[in-house]
């Protein structure tokens, strides 16, 4: 009697953790990016730890605020967190420890130096370097700025408001990003963060500026010497971005009794 034996083979799947998904590296909680946005963001890509995924995708981690990690906010056991200071999904936030200190929201004198620079935008329309934005600066995220919460065309006061909650992002990288050693009034503090809002988070924590300010330098100096450097866009100088950063110098040496950083 002849015998038969059958092989079945089945197709071998690969297993990918997509973008956005949760990691762990060595421990440390993460989010898999692809490495360009990790690091822009000021987080470290560890590879080996989002399976099957192409080289360039990641598992992110990054150390965050005063003592934070960035994590999924559903995991944050304090319940404490801060958005802004993580590169990733807006649900990838600084958890930090119970009774961390908040960053402090700008004073009246930034918030009409951005809105001077800014330019009021009511509907979506092209910025000088064709980047889709509206209100006060507020770069689009998706298809006709639909994350928007107003209603188009904005009024001054809606554009207002979405000015405020969009600096709550720069708000937190300068407070996180910045060494509670340095001593910052209201008007210094303001004027780095008219600066990130700018610039963008992932540029302003890499920067010169933050190095010597972090380093011990005179503040005053630091910010006259290094803000008029970033006055590039769309890798041309924008004369825009030359008076904008004269202004944030200006604000930066206008004299101030409040104490802005440390904010605790």
């Amino acid at each position: 009697m002849l015998k038969f034996t059958f092989l079945i083979f089945l197709p071998l799947i690969a297993v990918h953790a997509a973008i956005n998904d949760a990691c762990t590296a060595s421990g440390t909680p993460g989010v898999c990016l692809t490495t360009t946005t990790c690091s822009s963001g000021g987080g470290t890509p560890h590879s080996g730890y989002c399976p099957s995924d192409p080289s360039n995708v990641q598992c992110c981690t990054k150390a965050c605020g005063s003592g934070g990690t960035c994590r999924f906010s559903s995991s944050c056991t304090t319940g404490h967190t801060q958005t802004g200071l993580c590169p990733g999904p807006s649900d990838f936030a600084c958890c930090l420890p119970s009774g961390s200190c908040v960053a402090p929201v700008v004073n009246a004198a930034t918030v009409a130096l951005i809105k001077q620079y800014e330019g009021f935008v009511a509907k979506p329309a092209p910025d000088p370097i064709g980047l889709p934005t509206v209100g006060y600066g507020h770069l689009c995220q998706t298809a006709n700025c639909a994350e928007v919460p107003y209603p188009f065309p904005l009024t001054e006061s809606t554009a207002t408001s979405l000015l405020n909650t969009d600096l709550k992002t720069p708000e937190n990288c300068i407070n996180s990003d910045i060494s509670n050693s340095v001593k910052l009034n209201a008007n210094q503090y303001g004027a780095l963060v008219s600066w990130a809002f700018n610039v963008g988070c992932g540029n302003a924590a890499s920067s010169t500026l933050i190095k010597r300010l972090n380093a011990g330098e005179s503040p005053n100096t630091v910010a006259a010497e290094e803000l008029p450097k970033w006055n590039q866009a769309g890798g041309q100088v924008l004369p825009g971005l030359v008076k904008r950063r004269a202004a944030e110098v200006q604000l930066f040496q206008t004299t101030s009794t409040v104490v802005a950083h440390p904010s605790c």
